[in-house]
């Protein structure tokens, strides 16, 4: 309701602010100039975030990746230091790693499994609209050898809370993965 009485008042005023004598299709052609300069900047204005979106989720995607690629080389190092400070992990059939030294040594167990190959990728990123927090989500493969050393595959899926550090890089918050594979039946006495 702003902008209309704002144009009327445009439409008043110019002859007597401006002094400029146009006539009423001068007076028409100039306000609605300027409301479509208007209606460009708010056009504008709007692709933006989508753009910086669409470059956050693919950043998220590539660091997601390279990830995946540190654990799958069982390096504990680089596959740690994805999660932020105050991270946690939810591993399947174990307990949460609250601590930096949980999560590592909830790591360094999975990466020293015999047999051990690992893998994920990313299926869908979403972003906050604040652009300082996402999710992805996934799925992931796994292979570790029983006590016998046969090798026992697994599959499922992830959750993971990125959020943007004060220093702008990203970091895992919230990890959480949980094995798709049905649970083994009861024995029966």
């Amino acid at each position: 309701m702003l902008l209309p009485a704002f144009l009327i008042h445009v439409w008043n005023s110019i002859d007597a602010d401006a002094k400029c004598g146009l006539d009423g299709t001068m007076k028409i052609k100039f306000v609605l100039s300027g409301y479509v300069t208007l209606l460009s900047f708010t056009f504008v204005c709007s692709v933006f975030p989508a753009d910086k979106k669409s470059a956050i989720e693919q950043a998220l995607r590539d660091l997601d990746a390279q990830w995946s690629a540190a654990a799958g080389a069982k390096d504990l190092e680089k596959t740690v230091a994805f999660y932020s400070e105050d991270a946690i992990v939810l591993p399947t059939n174990a307990p949460a790693a609250t601590t930096k030294e949980a999560i590592r040594n909830t790591w360094k167990d999975l990466l020293a499994s015999p047999g051990l190959a690992i893998s994920w990728k990313t299926t869908k990123v979403e972003v906050a609209k604040s652009g300082d927090i996402a999710y992805t989500t996934g799925t992931y493969e796994l292979t570790m050898n029983d006590a016998s050393g046969k090798p026992v595959p697994d599959h499922g899926k992830y959750v993971e809370v990125w959020k943007k550090q004060a220093d702008g890089k990203w970091k895992v918050a919230a990890d959480i993965w949980n094995s798709d594979l049905p649970l083994p039946s009861p024995e029966k006495k």
